[in-house]
């Protein structure tokens, strides 16, 4: 198993968006994917993750409807706003900005 980083600051809303991308899911789902496409490597704890959702409907960058989970269990499945899908190129095109610059710094150290 691999080491877990801990996320930097500014990601976990980043990381909600994209996940989001790929169609609604609910707030368990949501780690469970930010988990396994990183092999394991983020995890998202309970304790930020539903704050961080609530903070983004609140912003209008996703929306949230009740449904029913794969264990037929009643769940709150969130989806990506056209204003959340502009918000995730931003932060993407900033995360990349932000990603090369730091490899300059510590290729050129």
């Amino acid at each position: 198993m691999t080491d877990r980083i801990d996320l930097p600051q500014g990601t976990l809303d980043l990381l909600i968006l994209r996940t989001l991308a790929g169609g609604a899911q609910h707030g368990w789902a949501i780690s469970e994917r930010v988990q396994q496409v990183s092999d394991e490597v983020l995890s998202i704890q309970q304790g930020s993750l539903y704050p961080a959702l609530h903070r983004l409907e609140r912003r209008g960058w996703i929306k949230a409807r009740w449904g029913t989970s794969e264990n037929n269990r009643r769940a709150k499945y969130y989806e990506l706003t056209r204003k959340g899908r502009k918000q995730l190129e931003t932060e993407t095109e900033t995360w990349r900005k932000l990603a090369a610059a730091v490899a300059q710094v510590l290729e050129g150290a």
